[in-house]
């Protein structure tokens, strides 16, 4: 954590406004999870919410929450995660965002700011989310300036197995199978509006993947799965019976892909939710 600015701020930092206003603002950041345990603030471990929110109290002199679209869980990177903080009105977006990143440690940067509603919620009034999960083939992708950041499987694997298998994922099934804890007063179903396969660099494959909501470790069982599938351990119809009649004692997922692989890519609003009346 980088030392705190010290008051008062300098007029470049702030707009003249009322001191007693606040304004909601929302976040879009990236960072690297491999140092993170995790989004969720922590009483004893470093997360990316507990980042946050020492940075804006640095910033506005009081603890603030920081709300995130969703909890990522230890190792997995965001490019596109959104956040929401409420804070005193003279701060304006473009000011908090160059502030912000000022006292931010360097595995987390704010992309942008942009003042939204007071009632505002980036997980409640998001209505997509797309995750991207990086498969390293060739051997490059042991380097250690690539391996952080995907699944360094280097075998080859059937590619068509792969897709058609992603195709098996779009529309809305209950993916009860892909969990590894259940939210009973959610359900189990999610509707997966886009699944496919494209070449990530020379490096391998990446999996893109956008749905309504997702369950825990959700994107991971399913990278799993697919590329057991492509490996020809496992049929493809085994991922059709999964979907349509949960896991049992006959037939499980694969174990999960390996966090490291995977990104928050991008969070989606309806324009309403982001515009102040």
């Amino acid at each position: 954590m980088r030392e705190a600015l010290e008051p008062p701020l300098p007029h470049q930092y702030v707009s003249r406004v009322t001191s007693g206003e606040e304004t909601r603002l929302a976040l879009t950041l990236h960072y690297d999870g491999g140092a993170f345990f995790g989004w969720q603030a922590q009483r004893k471990e470093r997360t990316v919410q507990g980042e946050l929110e020492a940075a804006v109290e640095q910033l506005t002199g009081s603890r603030r929450t920081v709300t995130g679209s969703g909890r990522t869980d230890r190792g997995v990177h965001a490019t596109g995660q959104v956040a929401a903080v409420t804070v005193p009105a003279r701060w304006i977006p473009a000011s908090f965002r160059k502030a912000l990143n000022a006292v931010l440690p360097d595995d987390v940067w704010i992309r942008e700011v942009r003042a939204v509603p007071l009632a505002f919620h980036p997980r409640y009034d998001a209505v997509a989310r797309t995750y991207i999960y990086r498969l390293g083939l060739a051997e490059e992708a042991r380097s250690p300036f690539m391996r952080p950041w995907c699944w360094a499987l280097c075998r080859p694997l059937r590619q068509e197995l792969l897709e058609q298998a992603a195709d098996k994922i779009v529309g809305e099934h209950s993916f009860v199978a892909f969990a590894k804890v259940g939210q009973p007063e959610r359900g189990t179903r999610c509707a997966v509006r886009a699944a496919r396969w494209a070449p990530w660099e020379e490096l391998g494959l990446a999996f893109t993947i956008t749905a309504d909501r997702y369950l825990h470790h959700m994107v991971r069982y399913l990278v799993g799965t697919m590329v057991a599938i492509a490996r020809e351990a496992r049929p493809t119809e085994d991922l059709t019976a999964l979907l349509e009649s949960g896991p049992s004692p006959e037939r499980e997922t694969s174990p999960p892909a390996p966090a490291r692989g995977l990104f928050l890519a991008d969070v989606e609003y309806p324009e309403r939710a982001l515009t102040p009346s």
